[in-house]
């Protein structure tokens, strides 16, 4: 839960490192809370509410996602325009995947020092 709101505090900062953890960790909560935003008002029938819930927090998740999408780039040593590659169906997802799975280059980089340290 600390990755997560550290993602929150830092919302539109895009300079600095993020592991690999703090990357997937917020991932992991955004898609439970989005889960139950759909999941749960879904099946109370509450399904405009879910619609419109699930917007807000769409939006309101954007910009830290992208930050902590940039910063995640950072820590591997690649540019945050890398994040462009998503617009490239199916291999883009695929480059961006093995980018976000990747290990942080050790010690300092352009980017900053190695969170792990």
């Amino acid at each position: 839960m600390e990755y997560w709101l550290k993602c929150w505090t830092h919302y539109c900062d895009f300079s600095g490192r993020a592991r690999r953890k703090e990357y997937w960790m917020f991932c992991l909560i955004n898609f439970v809370i989005s889960f139950f935003i759909g999941g749960i008002l879904g099946m109370l029938g509450a399904v405009t509410a879910a619609q419109t819930f699930g917007r807000l927090f769409g939006i309101a998740a954007f910009l830290p996602g992208l930050g902590v999408g940039v910063r995640r780039l950072h820590d591997i040593g690649k540019s945050g325009w890398w994040m462009l590659i998503n617009l490239i169906p199916v291999v883009g997802w695929i480059v961006m995947l093995v980018f976000l799975c990747s290990d942080s280059q050790s010690g300092t980089n352009a980017y900053g020092t190695n969170p792990k340290s």
